[in-house]
């Protein structure tokens, strides 16, 4: 596995204090499936979904043939039609995405979202932050693990804190913290 190290959360334990070992919950990881991210879960009842889009970046519209990015976007993200999410973790997933992919991105997982879902999302609080090539995991409720990409994604594209609460169409900010990096941890709450 590349380099491990872990990074304190104060937002996690926000997003998961609606659990317990009873109620089962339904959880969308965006990103790879780690060991410590699995061990958490374990000790909830829940359905885990991992969907790793990092290769697919950038998602772009093609004009031969027309293949639009909600298309793109459907084919990765192909869930049961019952699905709802209590939970997204998106990471850093916004920042490799434009406008347009953000737009596409919801619109597609916009069914499988209710009113009341909580996600978890890394933003930049200034656009010229260099680019974190990493992926997460959770350790516990206070801390992440982090790890290095082996490949950069494409597509880096960061968005500040007022672009992207306008584009996360359906989503508003409960609460963001500004961590050390001039990075934001944000806790976003499906209205």
């Amino acid at each position: 596995m590349p380099n491990l190290s872990t990074q304190a959360s104060k937002l996690l334990p926000h997003l998961f204090q609606q659990l317990d070992a009873e109620r089962s919950v339904t959880v969308l990881h965006i990103g790879s499936a780690l060991p410590e991210t699995v061990d958490f879960f374990s000790d909830y009842r829940c359905k885990l979904h991992f969907i790793d889009v990092f290769p697919a970046l950038p998602i772009v519209a093609c004009e031969e043939p027309a293949v639009t990015q909600a298309q793109q976007f459907k084919e990765l993200l192909r869930f049961p039609g019952e699905t709802a999410f209590d939970i997204c973790l998106f990471w850093d997933l916004f920042n490799f995405l434009d406008g347009d992919a953000i737009t596409a991105f919801l619109s597609v997982l916009r069914p499988h979202l209710k009113q009341g879902s909580l996600a978890h999302a890394f933003s930049v609080h200034n656009r010229k932050a260099p680019q974190q090539n990493h992926f997460y995991g959770i350790q516990n409720l206070g801390e992440l693990s982090v790890r290095s990409r082996r490949i950069t994604p494409t597509g880096y594209a960061p968005h500040s804190q007022r672009e992207l609460t306008a584009l996360l169409d359906g989503f508003r900010v409960e609460r963001s913290v500004l961590l050390p990096d001039s990075r934001l941890e944000m806790l976003l709450l499906k209205s």
